[in-house]
């Protein structure tokens, strides 16, 4: 069992920043691939990025890239979602998750373990 636990959402303009957190307390965090995914109200949950057991390789959401940077810090036990360049439309409860899949993946049924989210709102 892997326990997630988000932080850093918040109300920001549009054009800003915030650097979304998420702790994966125990010695097996670097065996599990990272992503986060996001839901808007009457919307399905969609990915945002992913990154392998060593953070070597990155995957990201056409909506995120080059605003987005998804990073991980192992000794730590923490992944990491940085989004600068902010928009109205980035409104939603962020998740992070965990896959034991050895590659990158962006499709949620390879996650095996959900945090419980964290909401960003982003003001016009």
């Amino acid at each position: 069992q892997v326990q997630l636990v988000e932080s850093g959402g918040g109300l920001v303009q549009a054009g800003g920043s915030l650097r979304l957190s998420c702790a994966a307390p125990g010695r097996t965090f670097s065996s599990y691939a990272m992503g986060w995914f996001r839901q808007a109200p009457g919307k399905e949950r969609e990915f945002v990025a992913a990154i392998t057991r060593s953070g070597g390789n990155t995957l990201y959401a056409d909506s995120v890239k080059g605003r987005f940077t998804i990073s991980r810090d192992n000794a730590k036990n923490t992944v990491y979602l940085q989004m600068n360049s902010l928009k109205p439309e980035d409104t939603a409860v962020y998740y992070c998750a965990a896959s034991s899949a050895i590659v990158v993946v962006s499709t949620s049924y390879e996650y095996d373990y959900w945090g419980q989210g964290t909401q960003v709102t982003v003001s016009s």
